[in-house]
């Protein structure tokens, strides 16, 4: 692994634009290298082509960093092109540029064309192998430009996603997003959850006629769920869990966490013990966004036609 930008490109943070380009011979990750960019907050475009990179810059900050792919696939690539676009990038001083370079042996790219059984760029009706000889050489010359060069023959996608986010991720930004979410058991589970937790054990403040119309967003609901007997070392207990968990979770690479509560109505338990284990991972340092499917359910029929 190479670093030979680093020191010439230390004011990042005060650049307009912010650029990491991407390339290296196909088959050696820049996929998933894109992905866990994007995942950081890049902004992804893959398959630009060149000429069009400079209007890009011209245009206003998008606020956030981009994530550039770029490979021979691209309409107007030529390893000349490329490093032409370098080097006016380099030059022009609204630009922080970092040049990563994804290498992997050739006896490993054929491996992983056999397995994917695509076809190479560059060897439309040969075999994978001269197409892969081919793209090396023409890459050479943007080899030796890299920033950043990481070798991916022994990696796996995992792996190579660990060192994208060692090497690029901004200070202070959060890697795992975790989404809570209430929800009725009635309504069935909602899809894409990670892990679920029932609360119908818990005393039930829909029994309470001064509670019934509330949810579980109102002091009064989350005072009465709370007061239920098991609920303190179930709190304790589940949260201890989680933030067992996530750390676990975001060293595997997930990049989104997703944890339902539900209960029978989804209005009151699931949504208080949302709120709460919401509250609770959020002051411990994540990054944390709640949703109630119910409420929005509700509000939603409750809005008048027509008004958008």
């Amino acid at each position: 692994m190479l670093d030979g930008g680093s020191e010439r490109r230390a004011g990042a943070d005060r650049a307009e634009h912010r650029l990491v380009m991407i390339t290296g011979p196909s088959g050696a990750g820049r996929s998933t290298a894109i992905n866990a960019l994007e995942d950081l907050g890049y902004e992804a475009i893959d398959n630009l082509p060149l000429s069009l990179v400079p209007r890009l810059m011209d245009g206003p900050p998008l606020g956030r960093p981009i994530a550039l792919g770029i490979d021979v696939r691209n309409r107007d690539f030529s390893a000349t092109a490329l490093i032409e676009m370098v080097d006016l990038l380099e030059a022009d001083p609204r630009v922080t540029l970092n040049l990563l370079y994804l290498d992997c042996a050739p006896n490993e790219l054929i491996r992983r064309y056999s397995e994917t059984r695509r076809r190479h760029p560059l060897a439309e009706a040969e075999s994978p192998a001269e197409g892969i000889a081919r793209e090396i050489d023409l890459l050479a010359p943007i080899r030796v430009r890299a920033d950043h060069l990481i070798d991916t023959t022994e990696m796996s996608p995992h792996d190579l996603k660990a060192d994208i986010v060692g090497w690029f991720q901004s200070e202070g930004t959060p890697r795992l997003a975790v989404s809570v979410q209430s929800f009725s058991y009635k309504r069935g589970v909602p899809r894409g959850l990670d892990m679920i937790f029932d609360c119908r054990f818990l005393d039930n403040p829909h029994w309470v006629p001064a509670l019934r119309p509330l949810d579980g967003r109102d002091s009064r609901v989350a005072q009465h769920v709370t007061a239920d007997p098991n609920f303190p070392e179930f709190s304790q207990r589940l949260r201890d869990l989680l933030l067992f968990l996530l750390p676990a979770h975001e060293a595997e690479g997930k990049a989104h966490l997703c944890i339902g509560f539900g209960c029978t109505g989804g209005q009151h338990r699931s949504v208080a013990v949302a709120e709460i284990m919401g509250n609770a991972l959020a002051e411990a340092g994540w990054s944390v966004s709640k949703r109630h499917r119910e409420l929005e359910r509700r509000s939603a029929a409750a809005r008048p036609l027509g008004s958008g």
